[in-house]
């Protein structure tokens, strides 16, 4: 199966992407992720996040994922904007249909980010993922720092409480 095209979105094409987004939240919060969304979501809530994002002029920039049957991934570089941080963005919402999973699709959007955060002068990558999810494990082999774990952090979908990772990466200038 040919990999995935990896492309920025502007603003106004993450609007329009909005439902595909939205069905890619679906599935993976059916799948049990935790993105900030419970179980129960809607699609009109899902693309309701989708629309804020695209109309929020804070600087984060959306990468899709996108192969033969549509979107098949996402993640948000979102570059801090306080003066005493211009070095460092947060990586938000990595996350990939289940049908693309095992294609390097995750790898290939974080690179993408990656390469943005690099050529817009940022040196230091952070992020929270879930303990032990398979985000976890990903971070781990692309060659992130586990920096920390908050215990009990914030809910899964499902309700459970669940424990937080706290990730960083260094990038070279």
């Amino acid at each position: 199966m040919p990999a995935a095209e990896i492309r920025r979105l502007a603003p106004a094409d993450v609007a329009a992407a909005a439902p595909p987004l939205a069905a890619l939240f679906l599935d993976a919060v059916a799948d049990g992720a935790s993105i900030g969304f419970m179980a129960g979501v809607s699609r009109e809530q899902a693309e309701a996040y989708w629309r804020d994002v695209a109309a929020q002029p804070d600087g984060r920039i959306v990468f899709v994922a996108e192969d033969a049957e549509g979107v098949a991934g996402t993640v948000i570089l979102a570059p801090m904007r306080e003066a005493f941080q211009p070095h460092r963005a947060e990586i938000v919402k990595l996350v990939v249909d289940r049908r693309a999973r095992g294609r390097g699709v995750a790898a290939a959007l974080m690179e993408a980010a990656e390469r943005e955060a690099r050529s817009s002068g940022r040196t230091q990558l952070t992020l929270m993922t879930r303990a032990g999810s398979g985000g976890d494990r990903l971070y781990r082999r692309l060659g992130w720092t586990l920096v920390g774990i908050i215990p009990q952090d914030s809910l899964a979908p499902d309700g459970t409480l669940a424990d937080c990772a706290i990730f960083r990466k260094q990038l070279q200038a």
